[in-house]
């Protein structure tokens, strides 16, 4: 293992965790995009120093990811991002477990500040549904939210 290439992983896996915390494998992915030729065993071994060092955490990553992202997002949309930043879907399902927050509330809340005023025909209640949906909210939330607006005639 050439000491160089060692040392120049080490400060690029530092710089990226300066900048914000990262998940184990996407830390790997953006340090092996950078450095292109180096085996994936010598990454490997800086982020398991880094990891026993306390450095890198999936746990810790996934719940500053949950905290910062839940007030924009719903469930099921942050469990397909931690899924793509690669942590496991235990830690996953575990850090979401602990959001005390109403999933219904928060949705009401989302959808207050895109739409402050209720849906005035069919085509914008669907709108108002795909908005909540594309946040990642569960489909019977959003039926629940958008339903407890105001009943739309067939009218509009």
């Amino acid at each position: 293992m050439n000491v160089k290439t060692m040392i120049s992983i080490r400060n690029k896996a530092l710089q990226l965790l300066s900048r914000r915390d990262h998940a184990i494998h996407e830390l790997q992915t953006k340090i092996a995009i950078a450095f292109p030729d180096t085996p994936i065993e010598e990454i490997k071994s800086v982020l398991d120093e880094f990891k026993q060092l306390g450095w890198v955490s999936d746990e810790r990553f996934a719940e500053q990811w949950v905290y910062f992202r839940s007030q924009r997002y719903g469930p099921q949309r942050l469990k397909y991002e931690l899924l793509e930043k690669g942590v496991a879907s235990e830690i996953i399902n575990q850090v979401l477990s602990a959001i005390s927050e109403d999933e219904a509330s928060k949705a009401q809340t989302v959808l207050g500040k895109k739409f402050p005023s209720p849906p005035k025909n069919i085509a914008e209640r669907s709108k108002q549904l795909r908005y909540l949906a594309n946040k990642g909210f569960s489909l019977d939330i959003v039926y629940q939210v958008v339903g407890e607006i105001q009943p739309i005639t067939d009218e509009g």
